[in-house]
């Protein structure tokens, strides 16, 4: 049996972003798990204005739904605003459109305080409901004392981190043409 193949998206815009920095300590974490693991950073391309006509020809979208439709698994990190995940990762979910169907999605998350720990469930909704969609039921989160100089400089969220992404292979591999 192949390695489940795991997309990593980043999905702030932000240069000192904290969600990117777990995105990138979770394809460290599924590298090690023997996951394929392939990276999307949302500050690479330009994503349309939502007009339900054009936008879905557009190069960045087409990439992105490319790199969706090669995975069995996301990685998505986002960055915690009012209370949920940020407008680029719903542009996200918006614009890869049915290249989500059926996948498993781990979502982790950079915050301002765990008050926001529930922040995730609009958008695990919308992954559940519209693109049947598994959640992995762990939400790694991190707030600004947990990232520190562009890593992950506590152990707790290392540990989460670690526990999503095992958790998000196994699932990848049981769900794997189901």
């Amino acid at each position: 049996m192949t390695a489940p193949r795991i997309l990593v998206l980043s999905t702030s815009l932000h240069p000192q972003s904290r969600s990117r920095v777990m995105a990138l300590a979770a394809r460290t974490e599924l590298d090690a798990l023997g996951a394929q693991t392939s990276w999307f950073d949302c500050r690479d391309v330009q994503f349309p204005y939502m007009d339900g006509h054009s936008a879905g020809s557009h190069a960045a979208t087409v990439a992105l739904r490319s790199a969706l439709g090669a995975a069995d698994a996301v990685f998505l990190a986002s960055g915690i605003y009012n209370f949920d995940v940020s407008a680029v990762a719903k542009a996200c979910l918006e614009l890869g459109g049915k290249a989500w169907d059926g996948k498993v999605v781990c979502i982790g998350c950079a915050t301002g305080s765990m008050v926001s720990f529930m922040a995730p469930m609009g958008i695990a909704n919308s992954l559940m409901l519209d693109f049947r969609c598994v959640v992995v039921p762990r939400f790694p989160m991190a707030t600004q004392a947990e990232i520190v100089d562009g890593a992950v400089a506590d152990a707790e969220t290392s540990r989460r981190i670690r526990e999503a992404c095992a958790m998000t292979v196994r699932l990848a591999g049981a769900t794997r043409g189901a």
